[in-house]
């Protein structure tokens, strides 16, 4: 695709696939698939609903939400009238939320359901300059104040106001360029107040066009989202699914990921370490309760499947007896971790922080690769990956097209390249110039090399920042008594 900003991106791709799959969500026992067309119509009548709102070109939408279809609905709708869409975390507290609406100035947040409600409820007497409050779902319009309406309600609206401003709302997709500011992503884990990374169309659509070229996937491919939309990583994978036109699975919860993934099926996922490390300790305490003979089999399969993965790391051929063993070893055992997985995975995505080498190592000797790659969220968030045809365990993969990376003398990572968002810290100009040199170069605070063949491997954090299993960022001095 050449869409230079991602409304025009996600316009072309409801044009071109039309009726094909684009959002799938489970109510009760069902789950139902929204053609890209339909998904196309609520986007439309949402941000019909915002125009009538009176959101203007420029303004901040902020979203706080778990992942869900309706999020990523409204942030297309957000970018299709001009505005800025700016994530708050499920998790935070009203304090922050305020400070998020406050700092970013948003007039405009659509909030989950009655508990994140509640939430914003408490806050609103500290946000003056928030003008109204869109619920997804759980709200009866009239409850809850003064400029709060439900998700139907908004909708109700666009719909009602479409033929009125459908020459407008085309006009601001126009008008949006690729140096307009799309979302101001906060993170978090600093001792201070979370920061918000300024990410233009342009930052986004480099970042696509580059994962783009190095995700061998085909169009239709089934994926489960189940990353926070508030996290990079997250909204990278649900930009991935317009990009190449992918059907996007919205998980119900992580607490309810085991059932739904033989339930999607998906193609592939994508996840921070600790699924990974969940998934394993799951095989493996299985594999040792069970009877003196099902833990031989266990260790003679992984075994085999280490051999296997041996040659294919080396690129040889798997020899004929060996791809017996295999074939074997797959029936007997990890057949049920595929089968677990969906049945139909070709690979996994792991980023947020480091993998362990170990588990890499074993999903693989199952017959599941796990790519690891990195980026953070003032790179949109990816600068390096492993390619299905091009891994090497530990190490985060090479840099994609477009994407520069230097080692400065103490070993601390550099990068350049489109996708890098040099407009840096919203309302923080000190803390821009410290992470943003005057070449264009982003400081990213990691130390390590670059082999000989291009892999990064990142070796130690320069920064006095801890990165969790689930991706989180804590400073060492907030776990001190």
């Amino acid at each position: 695709m050449h869409d230079d900003t991602l409304a025009k991106m996600f316009w072309s791709r409801v044009e071109q696939s039309g009726d094909r799959g684009a959002h799938q969500s489970k109510t009760g026992p069902v789950w139902t698939t929204r053609s890209w067309r339909e998904v196309g119509d609520v986007v439309r009548e949402v941000a019909c609903g915002l125009l009538a709102l009176g959101r203007r070109a420029g303004e901040k939408v902020a979203v706080l939400s778990q992942s869900r279809a309706e999020w990523v609905q409204a942030d297309f709708a957000i970018f299709s009238i001009g505005g800025v869409t700016v994530p708050i975390y499920p998790t935070y507290p009203p304090d922050l939320i305020a400070y998020v609406v406050n700092d970013s100035q948003a007039r405009t947040l659509f909030v989950e359901d009655q508990t994140q409600l509640v939430k914003a409820l408490e806050a609103r007497p500290k946000m003056e300059g928030l003008e109204h409050i869109v619920v997804f779902s759980g709200y009866e319009s009239g409850t809850g104040g003064e400029g709060v309406l439900s998700w139907d309600a908004l909708r109700q609206l666009g719909r009602e106001r479409e033929a009125s401003l459908r020459a407008e709302l085309r006009a601001r997709i126009e008008a949006t360029s690729p140096s307009d500011v799309a979302t101001i992503v906060y993170t978090s884990g600093t001792t201070g107040p979370p920061k918000g990374v300024v990410q233009t169309h342009g930052n986004h659509v480099a970042a696509l066009r580059s994962g783009g070229a190095a995700t061998p996937v085909q169009g239709g491919w089934v994926h489960l989202l189940f990353l926070p939309l508030a996290h990079s990583f997250g909204r990278m994978e649900s930009f991935l699914g317009v990009y190449h036109g992918l059907t996007t699975a919205f998980a119900e919860s992580l607490d309810k990921l085991r059932e739904n993934l033989p339930e999607v099926r998906p193609h592939f996922i994508c996840g921070v370490p600790r699924v990974y490390e969940k998934v394993y300790a799951g095989v493996v305490a299985a594999a040792e309760s069970g009877s003196p003979a099902k833990r031989r089999i266990f260790h003679w399969a992984l075994s085999v499947g280490r051999d296997v993965s041996a040659h294919q790391q080396r690129r040889q051929p798997v020899p004929v007896t060996l791809e017996w063993k295999r074939r074997l070893a797959h029936k007997l055992v990890f057949s049920k971790l595929h089968a677990r997985l969906g049945g139909r995975l070709q690979w996994a995505v792991s980023g947020g922080a480091p993998l362990s080498r170990e588990i890499a190592e074993f999903f693989h000797a199952a017959g599941v690769l796990v790519l690891e790659g990195y980026g953070l969220t003032e790179t949109c968030p990816v600068l390096t990956f492993n390619r299905p045809g091009s891994f090497k365990f530990g190490s985060v993969g090479q840099a994609l097209p477009g994407v520069e990376l230097a080692i400065a003398d103490d070993g601390e990572i550099l990068a350049r390249g489109p996708n890098v968002a040099t407009s840096g810290y919203h309302k923080q100009p000190d803390t821009t110039a410290q992470a943003f040199d005057k070449d264009g170069w982003f400081h990213t605070g990691d130390i390590g090399h670059v082999d000989a063949d291009g892999f990064l491997f990142i070796t130690d954090r320069k920064k006095d920042l801890l990165v969790t299993a689930g991706g989180m960022n804590i400073a060492p001095q907030n776990t001190r008594s």
